[in-house]
C-alpha cells in the first residue's frame, strides 16, 4: 500500500504523491517565543518529528522547515512586563525551546528560520499582494482584503456570512471589512520596527509563514503541518496570502494534529492545569511522553494526566523488559538442537518476519502509530513466551527467532524514536524514578530485602512475608528468582 495522508483541505485521505519524485518539502509552524513550551507544543512537535522520521525511512529526501515567530504582540508585552528588550526575550525562549526539543529527542529540522531575519521577503510579498489588488495600505498598516479572494475559508470550511456577522473592527483599526487581517502594522512607541514603503512597522503574524515557507520550499510545496488550532485563522490566512500573490496552489497536503486536554478539560493557566515540558520531564522520562503520544492517532484528541502517563510508563517498561529478557536469553544461548519447530517459536518467527510489512502498512495509513504499538505488543507477547522457556536457549530456531524479533523491534522502534536506550539502564532508571513518593530510598529497599533474606534463612517466614507486604503496600514489588531477589515499582 502506498502512503496515504488525511488532507484537511479535502477532508479525506489521499495518496501521497510529492511534487518532485523522491523529495518532500514540509513546513511546520513553530512557536511564538515568549514563554516555556507546554504539553500541547510537545505533542505537535513530536508528531511532526515522527512524520519527518518516517518519510526519511520511506526513502524520501526531506526538507523540513520549522520557524520561530520572534516578533509578536505577546513577545513585546512579556518583554515590557520584564523591562527587557523584546529581541533579548525572544532569544532567551528560542534557547529554551531548543533545549526542550533536544530533551524530547527530536531530530533537528533542515532549516529553522526566524521571522525577524526575513523582513525583506515579507515586505516583498506584501508589495505583490497590493499590486494584484489583494491587499491595501491604510494609515501605515496594510490589510489583506478577504473579499478579493473567493476561496477564503476553503480550509476551515467556515461560512463567510456567519463569520462576518460575528466579526468587528477594533478601535484604531482602519480596515475596510471586519474579516480583513493585518499584513503589516505601523510602528508604536517602544516596539521593534523596520522601515517599509508604508513607514516604520513590523509584520503581522500570518504573513511571516507564507514568506518563509515560499523562500525555502517554493511557491507550491508538499506538506504544511501544525496543530488543529491553527486551521483558522492562521493557515486559512496563509493560503489567502500565498495563493493571492502567486495564483498557484500553496500546499498539496495540510496535516493537523489533534488537541491535548488535561484531565478531560482544555488546558488553561486560569484552570491551573497548565504543564510545561520542563515540568513533565522532572517526573517522567522523555521517551515515556513520546510513547504516550504515539499510543493515540495524531489527529485524535488525547487526555494528558498523571494516570495516563503512568500507564504509558508501564507499557513502555513492558517493551524494555522484553528486550532485557531477550538479551539474557541470547547470552545463555547454546545453539545445539535443530529439531521440529515448536508452536511458540513458529509464532515468534512469523511475527518477526512480518513486523516490517505490518509497520509500513500501519504508517502508510496516515501514520497510524497506535496500530504500530499494537503490532509491537503482539511481538512482545510472542517473544516473552519463547524467552520464558529455558530449554529453548539451546534451540537453533528459537535463537534465530529471538534475534530477529529483537533486531526488528529496535530498528523499527527507532524510526519512531522508541527503544533508543540500553534496556537494563532504562529499567534501572525507571525503577528509581518516583521513589520519593514511596518514602523509601533504594538503599532502604535493599536493606529490607537483606533482612527478608535473613528471615527466610532462619525460617522466620512470618517476618519474611511481613517485609514483602510492607514493601508492596508502598508500591514496591519483590521478584524472587534463582539468581536472588530484585525489586520494581508497581
Amino acid at each position: 500500500m502506498s502512503l496515504r495522508l488525511y488532507n484537511t483541505l479535502s477532508g479525506g485521505k489521499e495518496e501521497f504523491v510529492p511534487l518532485r519524485p523522491g523529495h518532500v518539502g514540509m513546513y511546520v509552524c513553530g512557536v511564538t517565543v515568549y514563554d516555556y513550551c507546554h504539553i500541547g507544543h510537545a505533542r505537535a512537535n513530536i508528531v511532526f518529528d515522527i512524520i519527518y522520521r518516517y518519510l526519511q525511512f520511506a526513502g524520501y529526501d526531506v526538507t523540513y522547515v520549522r520557524n520561530y515567530t520572534d516578533v509578536d504582540d505577546k513577545i513585546i508585552n512579556r518583554a515590557n512586563e520584564r523591562g527587557i528588550d523584546s529581541n533579548a526575550l525572544a532569544e532567551e525562549f528560542i534557547r529554551a525551546f531548543d533545549e526542550d526539543m533536544d530533551a524530547l529527542g527530536l531530530k533537528k529540522p533542515t532549516i529553522e528560520p526566524k521571522a525577524t531575519l526575513h523582513i525583506k521577503q515579507i515586505i516583498t510579498l506584501v508589495q505583490r499582494l497590493i499590486a494584484c489588488g489583494r491587499a491595501y495600505a491604510s494609515g501605515g498598516d496594510v490589510y489583506y482584503a478577504v473579499e478579493n479572494f473567493p476561496d477564503y475559508l476553503k480550509l476551515s470550511k467556515r461560512n463567510m456570512d456567519e463569520m462576518r456577522a460575528g466579526a468587528r473592527i477594533a478601535p484604531g483599526e482602519l480596515k475596510r471589512h471586519p474579516m480583513d487581517f493585518a499584513l503589516w502594522k505601523t510602528a508604536k512607541a517602544g516596539e521593534p520596527a523596520w522601515e517599509s514603503p508604508w513607514g516604520a512597522g513590523r509584520p503581522g503574524w500570518h504573513i511571516e509563514c507564507s514568506a518563509m515557507s515560499m523562500q525555502y520550499l517554493g511557491e507550491t510545496f508538499d506538506i504544511h503541518g501544525g496543530g488543529k488550532d491553527l486551521v483558522f485563522p492562521h493557515h486559512e490566512n496563509e493560503i489567502a496570502q500565498s495563493e493571492g500573490a502567486t495564483g498557484k496552489p500553496f500546499v498539496k497536503y495540510w496535516l493537523h494534529n489533534g488537541f491535548v486536554n488535561v484531565n478531560h478539560e482544555k488546558m488553561s493557566k486560569s484552570l491551573g492545569n497548565f504543564f510545561t515540558i520542563r515540568d513533565i520531564l522532572k517526573t517522567y522520562d522523555a521517551e515515556v511522553l513520546r510513547f504516550f503520544i504515539l499510543t493515540a492517532h495524531y489527529r485524535s484528541p488525547i487526555d494528558f494526566s498523571d494516570q495516563n502517563l503512568d500507564e504509558a510508563r508501564l507499557g513502555l517498561s513492558r517493551f524494555y523488559q522484553a528486550l532485557a529478557g531477550a538479551d539474557a536469553f541470547l547470552q545463555q544461548a547454546q545453539d545445539k538442537s535443530a529439531g521440529p519447530e515448536r508452536e511458540e517459536i513458529a509464532e515468534l518467527r512469523e511475527r518477526a518476519c512480518t513486523l516490517e510489512s505490518r509497520f509500513k502498512e500501519a504508517m502508510d495509513d496516515d501514520f497510524n502509530t497506535a496500530l504500530v504499538i499494537g503490532h509491537f505488543f503482539d511481538l512482545v507477547r510472542a517473544l516473552n513466551r519463547v524467552t520464558a522457556i529455558p530449554e529453548f536457549a539451546s534451540d537453533r530456531a528459537a535463537l534465530a527467532a529471538v534475534t530477529a524479533a529483537r533486531a526488528g523491534m529496535v530498528q523499527l522502534g527507532n524510526v519512531l524514536g522508541l527503544f533508543v536506550s540500553d534496556p537494563q539502564t532504562w529499567l534501572e532508571k525507571q525503577k528509581h524514578a518516583g521513589l520519593g513518593e514511596t518514602g523509601l530510598s533504594a538503599e532502604a529497599i535493599e536493606e529490607l530485602i537483606s533482612a527478608r533474606q535473613s528471615a527466610r534463612a532462619n525460617r522466620d517466614f512470618a517476618r519474611s512475608d511481613q517485609i514483602r507486604d510492607e514493601l508492596a503496600a508502598k508500591g514496591i514489588l519483590l521478584l524472587d528468582s534463582a539468581q536472588g531477589t530484585t525489586w520494581k515499582r508497581k
